[in-house]
């Protein structure tokens, strides 16, 4: 194994003008990461650059993305492996780095992410989309408009338009998942109590990704149930962002 003051891992990320993590699905690697204090490097890419990147280092999509490349993606210098993927990613690193453990599924988490992805995707969708644009660069601005404004059929700011309906209308079933995740409140801080958990990286990672977006919706999310005590309880793993 390399030395703990050297980087073992190289993570790909998606790259903002705040030169830090803000990409949901890349936060839940690096707070498993950051959990299992495995040393690491972090290279931002533009969103053009990510394909030509990848392909470059002979990563291939998984038939999940539809053959899209995206991040993250790591390089284990220790083996010389390259892997894409949260899922393959996690649970390579769960295997290689076993201590401590981090539950990767569960019964209680999946039920959790199953109700929580339809409830929030709308609202979040509204608030987070158009205010992305200007914490990117503009090379990846560019690319982020052609990316989403055919898929919600106008221009990305004119999602805000609909912010208030959005929210109300999930309203009830944002504030039911959050007081589901406080389920095992009485054994611990996260999902299954004592200990994290994947579930609560995925919950954590798109709490993340919205502050680094907005500060504003950030709040208006955590005044929810179960949001703001899920993100504090990883506060200690959040520490390294970049």
């Amino acid at each position: 194994m390399a030395s703990q003051t050297e980087p073992e891992i190289v993570l790909y990320d998606l790259a903002c003008k705040k030169n830090t993590c803000f990409s949901l699905v890349v936060w839940r690697i690096r707070l498993m990461l950051n959990y299992k204090k495995i040393p690491y490097r972090t290279i931002f890419l533009e969103f053009p650059d990510i394909e030509p990147t990848l392909k470059g280092l002979g990563l291939v999509p998984l038939e999940s993305s539809k053959g899209k490349y995206t991040v993250p993606a790591i390089h284990h210098v220790p083996t010389n492996t390259y892997l894409i993927d949260s899922v393959p990613i996690a649970e390579f690193l769960e295997s290689t780095y076993p201590k401590p453990s981090l539950p990767l599924t569960s019964e209680f988490g999946s039920q959790i992410q199953e109700q929580l992805v339809p409830v929030i995707g709308s609202s979040l969708q509204t608030s987070v989309l158009a205010r992305e644009l200007p914490i990117l660069n503009p090379r990846s601005q560019e690319h982020f408009r052609r990316t989403y404004e055919p898929l919600v059929g106008h221009p990305l700011e004119e999602l805000i338009h609909k912010e208030e309906e959005a929210w109300t209308s999930v309203d009830k079933e944002t504030r039911a998942v959050g007081e589901l995740m406080l389920k095992n409140r009485a054994e611990g801080p996260f999902v299954l109590g004592e200990r994290p958990s994947m579930t609560d990286f995925f919950i954590v990672g798109l709490i993340q990704c919205v502050r680094v977006v907005d500060e504003g919706v950030f709040q208006r999310l955590t005044k929810y149930p179960g949001f703001g005590e899920i993100y504090e309880a990883c506060l200690p793993f959040m520490e390294k962002k970049d």
